[in-house]
């Protein structure tokens, strides 16, 4: 099975999300843009992820960022079925992400709305041909980078994901800060940089989120990437939950 590689440290992960603070998230998500939680990984589950990396059967497709103007560095999409950890990561984060999403698509005037479990809403991205996984591990070496991006793979798009840092600032690599950017209707951009450590996710919009202003509510446009890399190796988990074209 794909999943046994990451079988050993797969119970401390298992149902982690029920753990989350989830009305502090939502508070950090509807404030900043963003909502760090700490330690969801244990140092065994990174390592298995990293190890995982090398082994070309567990991913449908490679991308080398620099070919196509995304950066530089590298990521690779699992293929379905996804390995056991990743899968559960998946389904047990969405339903409460979901309830986040409804709330900011009404706030914003938005359809549709989705569906309470994440197996529902992936027949929805099946049925209108959006039937490729979107998790990937991403790897970046000395000098590496990612754009700032959004990640739009289709028609149905689910407005959240998370990533899970998977190696240690300062001992794996230096450099290589997750910045966010938002994009504010007649104004200045904003940067947040998110401090992370191994283990820790960073939970933020796909590609814009409601804030309130003087007015009411308005849509601010979002974007997300890495900056350089200035030493050593630095191995992401992206959790994307839909599915693409």
């Amino acid at each position: 099975m794909m999943g046994d590689l990451f079988a050993p440290p797969l119970a401390a992960a298992a149902g982690a999300s029920a753990a989350f603070d989830w009305p502090r998230i939502a508070g950090d998500l509807d404030e900043f843009g963003c909502a760090l939680v700490r330690g969801v990984l244990s140092p065994g589950e990174c390592a298995g992820l990293v190890a995982g990396y090398c082994r070309p059967e567990l991913y449908r497709s490679r991308v080398v960022m620099q070919r196509h103007g995304f950066g530089k560095g590298e990521y690779q999409y699992f293929r379905y079925p996804l390995p056991d950890l990743v899968a559960e990561l998946r389904s047990s984060m969405y339903p409460p992400l979901a309830s986040i999403a409804n709330r900011w698509y009404a706030a914003m005037g938005l359809e549709p709305r989705f569906p309470a479990e994440h197996a529902d809403f992936v027949a929805r991205c099946h049925a209108a041909g959006q039937r490729r996984p979107t998790p990937l591990l991403l790897q970046y070496g000395a000098g590496d980078y990612n754009c700032l991006h959004q990640d739009l793979y289709g028609e149905h798009v689910f407005p959240l994901q998370a990533a899970f840092l998977l190696s240690q600032p300062g001992r794996d690599f230096q450099g290589g800060e997750f910045v966010l950017t938002e994009q504010r209707p007649r104004m200045q951009s904003r940067v947040e940089v998110v401090p992370l450590q191994q283990g820790d996710c960073v939970i933020f919009p796909v590609f814009h989120r409601p804030v309130a202003g003087a007015r009411g509510i308005y849509r601010v446009n979002m974007r997300h990437g890495i900056s350089r890399l200035r030493s050593g190796h630095r191995h992401t988990l992206g959790i994307i939950f839909h599915d693409a074209e």
